[in-house]
C-alpha cells in the first residue's frame, strides 16, 4: 500500500481520497485500494457509514483537490473595500 500513497501525474493520493470521504460519508472507512484504468487511477474505498450501511465509493486520482474551504478566502480587485465613497 506504500506505493499507492504517491500521487499519479499530480493528481489526488490514497490518503487524500479516503480523507475526503471520511469527511463527506462519516463512519469507518473499512478498505481503500487504488485500481488502475489505463493511464488512468481511482480509489475504491468502502466505508460503514454512520447508519450502518455499507458503501462503496469510487473516487478518480484526477479529481480536484481544492477542498471547499480554501475557496472561502475572498480577494477584491480594488483592494478589499466595498464602501461606497460619497
Amino acid at each position: 500500500m506504500a506505493a499507492a500513497q504517491s500521487s499519479p501525474q499530480g493528481g489526488l493520493t490514497l490518503d487524500q481520497a479516503v480523507v475526503r470521504v471520511q469527511q463527506q460519508v462519516g463512519g469507518k472507512i473499512l478498505s481503500a485500494e487504488p485500481r488502475q484504468l489505463g493511464r488512468k487511477v481511482e480509489y475504491r474505498i468502502k466505508v460503514l457509514t454512520p447508519e450502518g450501511h455499507v458503501r462503496n465509493i469510487v473516487i478518480p486520482s484526477d479529481a480536484t483537490r481544492t477542498p471547499p474551504a480554501a475557496q472561502s478566502t475572498k480577494k477584491s480587485p480594488n483592494g478589499g473595500s466595498k464602501k461606497e465613497k460619497h
